[in-house]
């Protein structure tokens, strides 16, 4: 909640120097990237495992950023969300990092052409905003456990790694 908060005061003072999209695109591009490089780093063998029982598995964490970014990214486009994004549809590794690729792109392409003043003029679109980075970092919160759990450094902790060379 502290996050959202401090996201929103941020946002306002944003809409003054009119950054709104380039700052959601600067964090909306590290969270894909790290989402990408997850889905990329787990074996194919590890989509379906769980940490705990009653927990969603790695590969329906995926799924769940790309129907949510479809969703959201649909919003900021002024369309509805795509009818092809099925997600009974996905269950080997090719097609959930497909999917999730996808439905990156299409944000990214959401991102590139937004108003930013019919943003900040819709709840809607604002909320839309926010989740796509906020909802996308507590995913790849979670799934860091997974890679982790699994022997995998995730892809941020591994990135500071090689920053520091």
């Amino acid at each position: 909640m502290k996050i959202a908060i401090a996201f929103a005061v941020f946002l306002g003072t944003l809409h003054a120097q009119n950054n709104l999209t380039a700052a959601a695109q600067r964090y909306f591009t590290s969270v894909r990237k790290n989402l990408e490089s997850s889905a990329d780093a787990m074996p194919a063998e590890k989509f379906g495992y769980r940490l705990t029982e009653g927990q969603m598995t790695f590969a329906e964490w995926l799924i769940h950023s790309a129907q949510r970014n479809y969703a959201d990214c649909a919003m900021l486009k002024g369309e509805s969300t795509p009818d092809a994004f099925q997600t009974g549809n996905f269950t080997s590794k090719a097609d959930v990092s497909k999917v999730l690729k996808d439905s990156f792109a299409y944000c990214a392409a959401a991102l590139e052409h937004a108003d930013e003043q019919k943003i900040l003029a819709s709840p809607q679109m604002t909320n839309a905003l926010l989740h796509i980075v906020i909802h996308n970092n507590e995913i790849y919160g979670n799934i860091a456990g997974y890679l982790r759990s699994s022997g995998i450094v995730p892809p941020s902790t591994a990135g500071r790694g090689q920053n520091k060379k």
